[in-house]
């Protein structure tokens, strides 16, 4: 036996492994260049790749691992503002400017919905005035008492 047998080497990864870390480090992105190539140079193949992305989750690892680099993924990070930080009064004032900004968006919706019903109001009343003006400005045919139309004569 040689001395290099329990060296603590560690083996390089093969090609295979190398460009699957490759494209897994620029993103979804590139998953979704090389599914589409695949799918223009041979249809077969790009149904595999295709396979190959949805079962092993390549989209999701992505996001998860460059999240600052794809703005994509910023709607998942947002839980991170309600750790605390371990400094108290930063954590005060953090809790007291969320319940404000939270106030503040509570009457700015209720101050939209006064303006949508006031503009609502003020197209139905309008509405309504048009009605009045048209029904004041067409004669009345029927003889009062009648609530049936006459029947043709012949």
């Amino acid at each position: 036996m040689s001395a290099y047998a329990y060296t603590d080497v560690p083996a390089r990864p093969g090609w295979i492994a190398r460009t699957l870390n490759w494209l897994d480090e620029r993103g979804p992105i590139s998953w979704i260049v090389v599914m589409v190539g695949s799918f223009i140079f041979a249809g077969p193949l790009g149904l595999l790749v295709l396979g190959f992305i949805l079962i092993t989750g390549r989209f999701g690892r992505g996001c998860r691992r460059n999240a600052e680099r794809f703005a994509a993924c910023a709607p998942r990070m947002h839980f991170h503002a309600s750790r605390p930080t371990g400094n108290r009064a930063f954590d005060a004032y953090k809790a007291d400017t969320l319940a404000r900004l939270e106030r503040e968006q509570d009457e700015f919706e209720a101050f939209l919905a006064r303006l949508r019903e006031a503009r609502d109001k003020a197209e139905f009343d309008q509405y309504m005035d048009e009605r009045a003006r048209a029904a004041a400005a067409m004669p009345d045919t029927a003889p009062a008492g009648t609530d049936a139309p006459e029947a043709p004569r012949s």
